[in-house]
Order: C-alpha cells, then sequence, then structure tokens
C-alpha cells in the first residue's frame, strides 16, 4: 500500500477482527514492508500500534510478516487464532479509544490546529479518533492535476475494477478547482463507462471519493451502492483495458492517437497503455508506480549495465514516484555504480534534476565515464555475476526467485531476478482482469 497517494484506513474502522485502528495498522504495516509508508509510523514507533499489538499479544515483526501474506478476510481469523485477550477485552478497548479525548495539552493543540486549519468552526471533533481522522482527510482530500497525473488506470485498489482509483483522483482534483487538462465522469469516456458499470451517478461517486480519501473505505462504500460481483468486474476490466488498437471500430482512432503521443512505440497497443505514456510525457516524469526501469542489461549509455537504470530511479525518486524500487545507497546495483562513477547519491539526484535527457546526463558524467571502456567491462561482470556471499543473502535470493517463478531454480544471480522481477511487476500491473 502506498501511503504517500492516500492515508490508511480510519482508526475508528473495526473492519478487521471488530477491533478498532487494527485495520488503519494493517494498512501502515503494508505501507511499511513495502517502505512506501510516508509520514505515518508503524509498530513501536505508534502509541495507537502499541496498544493494540500489546492488547493482542502480538510482536510488529510477527504481525507485518502476517499482513505481506495474508489478505484482509484471512489475517482476521488469524489475529483471532493468536491474540491473547478476549472479547470483553476487546469491547473494553475499542469504547475507551473511541471516547479518547486529547490527554495533554500538545494534544489538544494539535486537534486545535487541525479544526483550525480543515474544519474551521467545527464544535463536535473532540476525540482523538476524530482529530486523526480530520488530519487524514485534510492532508489527501486535495489532489493537484496541475502538478502531477491521476494514478494509472490498470490500478484495481478500488473494488477490484480498473479506472476507479484513477477516476477517484480526478473527482478529487475537480471538489478543489485544479483538474487540470484531465476530464472527470461524463466528460471522459473511462469514466462515463465506470461510472454506467457501477451504478453510480458522478455526482455521488465525487462526493464519496472526496469523504473517502482511502481506497479501501470508498470500496466499502461503493459496495453499499452497487451490486457488482466479482465475476462482472473481470469482464468489465477486461474488455475495458483491452480497447484500442485491436478494437475496430476505434482501431484508426487509436493509431491517431498514439503517432500523436509516441510515434515511435509500435509495442504500444492499448488507450490504457496510452494514457500511461501521456501522463508521464505531459509532466515530464517517471513514474514506477506504473512501469519498471529500463533494464538492468541495459548498457546502452556509456556502455555500462544499470546507469539507464539508475537514471530512471533516480528521475522518480526526485518525483516521489519511485513506487517500491529502491534508489541510490539503497540499492546494491545503484551502490556499485556510483562508487565506479565517483559520484554521491545526492549529486547524481541533484544533476537528474539539471540534466532532462541521457545524453545530457552522459556528458555531465563526462570522464568519469568516458574512456574507461575496460573499467566499464570489469563494472559490468561485477554486476552481472553479483550473487549470493551468505546465507542471508541466500535466503532472499532464494525466496525471491520463488515468490516470482518456483520452476526457476536455474536463477543465481541477482540481476536475472531484478529482470524477472520487473517483467512481472508490469504484467500483473497491466492483466486484464
Amino acid at each position: 500500500m502506498d501511503l504517500t497517494r492516500q492515508p490508511p484506513r480510519r482508526p475508528s474502522n473495526a473492519g478487521i477482527a471488530g477491533i478498532v485502528g487494527l485495520a488503519r495498522m494493517t494498512d501502515k504495516a503494508r505501507g511499511h514492508n513495502a517502505e512506501l509508508i510516508g509520514e505515518y509510523k508503524y509498530g513501536d514507533d505508534s502509541g495507537l500500534d502499541t496498544e493494540i499489538l500489546q492488547l493482542l499479544g502480538i510482536g510488529p515483526e510477527d504481525f507485518a510478516d502476517a499482513v505481506d501474506r495474508l489478505w484482509d478476510r484471512d489475517l482476521a481469523v488469524w489475529v483471532l487464532a493468536h491474540m491473547q485477550c478476549g472479547q470483553a477485552d476487546i469491547d473494553a478497548f475499542n469504547a475507551a479509544q473511541l471516547a479518547r479525548e486529547p490527554f495533554d495539552e500538545l494534544h489538544r493543540q494539535l486537534l486545535d490546529q487541525r479544526i483550525r486549519k480543515f474544519a474551521p468552526g467545527s464544535t463536535d471533533i473532540t476525540t482523538v479518533f476524530a482529530s486523526i481522522e480530520l488530519d487524514d482527510w485534510g492532508t489527501f482530500r486535495h489532489v493537484d492535476l496541475t502538478l502531477r497525473p491521476p494514478r494509472t488506470a490498470f490500478l484495481r485498489s478500488v473494488l477490484g475494477v480498473v479506472g476507479v482509483a484513477r477516476m477517484a483522483d480526478k473527482a478529487r482534483a475537480k471538489r478543489a478547482g485544479r483538474l487540470g487538462a484531465y476530464k472527470y465522469g461524463n466528460d471522459s469516456f473511462v469514466d462515463r463507462v465506470t461510472l454506467e458499470f457501477l451504478q453510480i451517478s458522478q455526482e455521488a461517486f465525487e462526493e464519496a471519493a472526496w469523504r473517502n480519501p482511502n481506497d479501501t473505505e470508498l470500496a466499502e462504500w461503493l459496495a453499499t451502492q452497487s451490486t457488482v460481483t466479482a465475476s462482472a468486474a473481470s469482464v468489465f476490466n477486461e474488455w475495458l483495458t483491452g480497447r484500442g488498437l485491436r478494437t475496430p471500430d476505434i482501431a484508426e482512432t487509436f493509431r491517431a492517437r498514439r503517432d500523436e503521443v509516441c510515434p515511435d512505440r509500435p509495442e504500444v497497443t492499448t488507450y490504457f497503455e496510452l494514457m500511461d505514456i501521456d501522463d508521464e510525457n505531459s509532466f515530464g516524469i517517471v513514474d514506477l508506480s506504473r512501469r519498471p526501469p529500463r533494464s538492468p542489461f541495459d548498457n546502452t549509455l556509456g556502455g555500462a549495465y544499470g546507469l539507464a537504470r539508475m537514471i530512471d530511479k533516480g528521475r522518480a525518486h526526485n518525483a516521489g514516484l519511485a513506487g517500491a524500487y529502491w534508489f541510490g545507497e539503497d540499492s546494491g546495483f545503484d551502490r556499485r555504480i556510483l562508487e565506479f562513477l565517483g559520484v554521491s547519491q545526492q549529486d547524481f539526484a541533484e544533476a537528474l534534476r539539471d540534466q532532462a535527457t541521457d545524453a545530457a546526463v552522459v556528458a555531465w558524467l563526462g570522464d568519469r565515464l568516458r574512456g574507461r571502456d575496460e573499467e566499464v567491462a570489469t563494472l559490468n561482470r561485477t554486476l552481472v555475476e553479483l550473487a549470493p556471499s551468505s546465507d542471508t543473502g541466500s535466503a532472499f535470493l532464494t525466496a525471491g526467485v520463488r515468490a516470482a517463478d518456483p520452476s526457476r531454480s536455474d536463477l543465481g544471480t541477482f540481476m536475472a531476478l531484478t529482470l524477472l522481477d520487473d517483467q512481472l511487476f508490469l504484467a500483473r500491473m497491466r492483466s486484464r482482469v
């Protein structure tokens, strides 16, 4: 879960095992595991999480492991099986948390600041939970699509239906008066057919998206208004994601639009793919929540493996759009490349802000790359042969291969696993169901 683009569920949400705050802690644990937790805190760093974990008698590491393995409904079963408290303890905990008011001057000031900022004049916001919910809503309600694009239409994080998360971003931007060049609701073909499928009016959806900045809670509201089934969603997703070059009645229109957006990309055959490219081109960004960076085997820049990939990750990092990818010192490949170039992560990231093209980056690197063919060849061998050197590393590589493709016992290097992960990420993102 990416908590840089949405908040975790409300602390009052008791949808998992009937315990308030548990759904919120689940979202934060998933964000923590994916290194996409943003400004939120998980486990021992969070007062509410600490209280929930103490109630359950479960450690933060065990819980974080469970949320990666289990869907919400299975997680609830796991929690109920492992917790060391009874229903009376849960009831008392819920009642106390829901009624708790700020307990010191600092938290009273914090509540007052949030009210003045997000809900001036309100007198009914008095509890700690209401204060947290107000801060979440106020922070994420204003989506500005003049500064960055909405999320990819391929995303199925709301009710399992493509296009809905993107439409929610546009709805919030419309309410905030920051829709920019995008179209919302009946003015957009994708939105219009999606609203028809959900049997929701554009006005009702806009209000719901505005009030529910978390995808799961927006989906919970939609489930009370719509009769969408899993089978119907899969049929709709397959139809809508496939529209493009192979759709007879719009093939020529699609081809003309592709010639405008990316004439050098004949492999692009659907409008959803085209929308992602158009979003990135329009804002001059690299968004690794939509697609992977270039292959680690790409050596088109100075003959060095991984340099083109590091540029993609650095540009995405600068834009806050790196997704689950690691850049710079956090990446074993990047770290070795930066050491070879004699450039710090900070200096490289700054250079990417000033150098708009690959050619400009290579020119900026100058003699740090140019004229070092033998040394580059040695670097390439180091990267391509990089393999586990410890039991921990072997366990990490084995777990990664098994998660990606259990049949690939032949994969023994991190570069090969990286490329496989990239390809599977893209396939999962762009699957048509």
